[in-house]
């Protein structure tokens, strides 16, 4: 199966009150793990690359390494996507660079102007048979090139929603309602809450279109933990509640963004391994355990978050 859109996977999502994985990816071993833990709970799966990761891995490696998850998993639609393009050439290097979908991310503009510059990227990706996500409202936190300060973040305002998609053609939007980049989303003692009032006036507003959330890790504490007894220093780690991203995924959320979990997963698996034998040098014998905690979370989120298990079949 070649990689496919996310038209067909979307459409199904929105009528089966389940949401696809869309999951970062930076080297081969997280590759592996995603495609993996996909093809066992027959799912299809959005792989993500962001500038940052393009930079790292080169665009090349990072396509080829896709390219042989397809090989290893033929029974399961894959999407390759980019995450958060900040500019229409770089939209139009991964559209002409074998990207199925691309994300153009012009929200820090004003909304006239986030209008042009999406209308520009959808027409050219358009024409080349690739499909484009775009945002509405800015969401806070550190993850890769996004970087946005607590006080300039702000939600999505349904009442430009219609305009919004109406004048642009996209094809998804990504919303902010409460979400947030990164391991250290919410403030220590509070209680993290999806503003699901503006979710579902922004369904009322675009029925039936497909709906995205960024910044939607939950921060494993037992990874924290490990992490923390091993050398790491991650404190008041705090990510968005599973259960409100479940019922997020039975809404018109059919895409949500995970990141810093499966990060999280790879370094708990690292840190512990390097600690616990510090004679260790071959990279395979701690890539091995960091690889398998990636596993585990994505096959979680398959089965227990997004409700995915299952439906590429």
């Amino acid at each position: 199966m070649p990689l496919v859109t996310t038209t067909d996977m979307f459409k199904k999502a929105y009528e089966g009150g389940y949401a696809i994985g869309a999951f970062n990816v930076n080297n081969m071993e997280i590759v592996q793990a995603i495609t993996e833990a996909a093809g066992e709970l027959n799912s299809p799966i959005i792989l993500q690359v962001s500038a940052g990761a393009r930079k790292y891995a080169n665009h090349t490696y990072l396509v080829k390494l896709v390219e042989a998850a397809l090989i290893e998993n033929p029974q399961i639609p894959i999407a390759l996507h980019l995450d958060h393009g900040a500019d229409f050439e770089i939209c139009k290097s991964c559209v002409d660079g074998g990207f199925t979908s691309v994300m153009i991310d012009a929200s820090k503009f004003p909304f006239q102007e986030n209008i042009e510059i999406t209308k520009k990227v959808v027409e050219y990706a358009h024409d080349h048979g690739v499909v484009v996500e775009a945002e509405l409202g800015k969401l806070a936190g550190i993850e890769d090139d996004v970087k946005v300060k607590a006080e300039d973040s702000s939600y999505t305002q349904p009442e430009e929603v219609e305009e919004f998609v109406d004048k642009t053609g996209v094809d998804s939007l990504a919303i902010a309602i409460g979400t947030s980049h990164g391991a250290f989303k919410f403030k220590p003692g509070t209680k993290p809450q999806l503003r699901f009032d503006i979710l579902h006036e922004i369904e009322k507003k675009i029925p039936g279109f497909p709906i995205v959330l960024h910044g939607a890790s939950s921060v494993p504490q037992e990874y924290v933990k490990i992490i923390n007894e091993n050398g790491g220093a991650l404190k008041d780690a705090i990510g968005v509640p599973e259960d409100q991203l479940r019922e997020a995924a039975r809404s018109a959320v059919c895409k949500i963004n995970i990141d810093s979990d499966l990060r999280l997963g790879l370094t708990a698996g690292i840190r512990q391994v390097m600690n616990e034998h510090p004679d260790y040098f071959d990279p395979r014998q701690y890539l091995t355990v960091g690889r398998a905690n990636v596993k585990a979370v994505v096959a979680h989120k398959i089965k227990d978050v997004l409700g995915s298990e299952g439906k590429a079949l």
